[in-house]
């Protein structure tokens, strides 16, 4: 079987680590009430890539995390970081059925098989990715998952037959082997061979960008009243600060290009939300807020936040109750049963597309935006006088180090010469008065 140069350098590594004698030392560790057997620390990792290739703890940490990305070292705690821990964090060495020089061939098959075999022994609660996954593949492999199902079972009924540590240690092996090696979905392969738009298309569609957003780049275009970045003068940023009472007429402008240049800007979010109170539909705004201060919160906070945007805009006689189709609705109660994030992204999109579809439209020709866009100030220019350059700090440091030198060579100063010096000078009388 032909293997990679890299691959072999490093499964040379692997062994030598791996050597009774000389290599990483291991002994049984427990993880909460299981003893596992052949266990070594990420300090130990560490400290023997350090004194074996005489390295800097940086570079040995590097190497280390390097090795568990591979899938040839495996946390026994930590499994969604596939890092070196140089502290006491428990590792083991992945048997070489695993080893990457093995090129097994990864298939879908296999892998939903794994994914429904965690499903039976977690009851149902996986990992966010490992869920979205499970269900992309049920979608997609339904013709043959009564036959997945089925030795996922039979591989479950097995591992309960193996002794606890031998069970877990398995377990652990196989988790770390499909998150380093998990295969593509066959989605996203679908997505990858699907046909793109046409060169001519999108270079099109860039230059149109470029136009449209030349004037609104300060760094390309002249700002008004001056460049922040050239003049030191702060008022550009005064004026476009993000709750301004008044805004500029350029900053309005950019409201125009689009619906999501309107709602990435806090003073055109004002705006709109003004018009929409008018039309009694300011619970759509309320609940795509909603969902973006979910989104970037806190984790401490997600799921009482969660909670609360369902009882505020979802449930039965909500106060602010917003109106998305059955399907939306029953994919998003059923995703706040287990809160994350992302859990309101279907709602959230529906009403971004109504807004879109049909409030930006009437904003744009409504009294609200009008008047804003009359009210709008254009700056006038700020002239400003061309300073002098200032002395390169440089050349100040090379005469204060001349003068010094100059006055270190010079000889002591005779006093009673410099007064007599002085003195003729002031005797000597002026030419005019000869």
């Amino acid at each position: 079987m032909t293997c990679f140069p890299v691959v072999c350098e490093v499964e040379s590594v692997m062994l030598e680590m791996q050597d009774p004698k000389t290599g990483v030392k291991s002994q049984p560790q427990r993880l909460v009430i299981t003893t596992i057997p052949h266990a070594i620390t990420g300090e130990d990792i560490v400290a023997w890539l350090t004194n074996c290739y005489s390295i800097e703890a940086e570079e040995a940490w590097a190497l280390g995390t390097m090795l568990v990305a591979f899938g040839y070292i495996y946390p026994l705690q930590d499994h969604k970081r596939l890092v070196i821990k140089p502290d006491a964090s428990l590792y083991r060495f992945q048997t070489p059925y695993f080893w990457p020089a093995q090129q097994w061939p990864v298939e879908d098959t296999d892998y939903a098989i794994y994914l429904a075999k965690r499903n039976i022994r977690k009851k149902g609660t996986l990992e966010l990715y490992e869920q979205v996954q499970y269900n992309s593949l049920h979608k997609w492999m339904n013709h043959k998952w009564d036959f997945i199902v089925m030795q996922a079972k039979e591989q479950y009924r097995a591992g309960k037959e193996r002794k606890k540590p031998d069970r877990v240690v398995f377990d652990c092996q196989e988790r770390a082997y499909w998150v380093v090696h998990r295969p593509p979905m066959i989605f996203t392969q679908q997505s990858i061979m699907r046909p793109r738009v046409k060169s001519s298309v999108s270079i099109g569609a860039l230059v149109k960008y470029s136009v449209t957003y030349n004037k609104h780049d300060p760094f390309l275009a002249p700002c008004l009243p001056s460049n922040p970045w050239v003049t030191d003068d702060v008022t550009y940023w005064l004026l476009n600060m993000a709750n301004v009472e008044i805004p500029t007429k350029m900053r309005v402008e950019r409201w125009t290009f689009s619906f999501g240049e309107l709602l990435s800007d806090p003073r055109g979010r004002d705006d709109f939300r003004l018009f929409l109170k008018k039309e009694f539909s300011g619970e759509n705004l309320a609940f795509w807020e909603a969902c973006e201060d979910l989104k970037w919160g806190t984790a401490a906070t997600m799921n009482d936040k969660a909670q609360q945007v369902y009882k505020t805009f979802l449930t039965r006689g909500a106060p602010r109750w917003i109106n998305i189709d059955g399907k939306t609705m029953e994919v998003t109660v059923k995703g706040l049963k287990h809160p994350h994030r992302y859990v309101l992204d279907a709602a959230q999109t529906h009403i971004f597309m109504l807004m879109k579809k049909d409030s930006f439209g009437r904003y744009l020709k409504s009294p609200v935006f009008k008047d804003t866009q009359k009210r709008a100030i254009c700056p006038d220019q700020h002239m400003f006088r061309k300073r002098r350059p200032s002395i390169s700090p440089i050349i100040v440091r090379q005469l204060e180090q001349e003068e010094r030198a100059r006055m270190a060579t010079s000889g002591p100063v005779d006093i009673t010469q410099v007064m007599s010096k002085l003195s003729n000078k002031g005797k000597e009388v002026p030419p005019s008065k000869k």
